[in-house]
């Protein structure tokens, strides 16, 4: 857990990591909760710059079970998602408050929609771009490199900008 650019504060134990504490990443990532070893252990969440959460039970820094909730208060559950499926393709935002009447179409689950850079995706925390592989925050700094589960998303089930 260290990482250049990083925070702590908390409790510590043998000149190590242990106890309760908030830990903030470079990229404003911040994860508050239990930690021994240096590692996220116990109860703990990561707070992420754009407002989502994700509350976990941790082991040894891995999450064993945890709950993800975007920052619109939709929470994310494996076995019942219906949201922006193959499906079903409205946002969080139309399924709560219904469907707009005809004109410009809803790129995206905020109101008003943000402009998003041609050639991006908006992926809901920041804009990916397929030539580079590289997940943006909506400010153009960097997130994330992709992985392979955003790298072979079908894009049909992705919104893109053309100009």
């Amino acid at each position: 857990m260290q990482y250049t650019g990083s925070k702590y504060d908390g409790e510590w134990n043998n000149e190590r990591i242990e106890g309760k504490g908030t830990y903030t990443f470079p990229t404003e990532t911040k994860y508050e909760g239990e930690l021994r070893d240096g590692m996220f252990h116990g109860k703990g969440i990561l707070h992420f710059p754009n407002g989502s959460k994700y509350d976990a039970q941790w082991c040894e820094g891995r999450a064993v079970t945890g709950k993800y909730t975007f920052s619109d208060g939709l929470e994310y559950d494996i076995d019942d998602w219906e949201y922006c499926d193959g499906y079903d393709r409205r946002f969080y935002t139309e399924i709560c408050n219904g469907l707009k009447p005809a004109g410009r179409s809803q790129l995206t689950n905020r109101i008003p929609p943000r402009e998003i850079p041609e050639g991006h995706y908006d992926c809901g925390d920041g804009f990916y771009n397929p030539k580079t592989k590289i997940i943006t925050d909506y400010n153009m700094k960097f997130l994330r490199n992709a992985g392979e589960h955003i790298s072979n998303l079908n894009v049909t089930l992705i919104f893109m900008s053309f100009g």
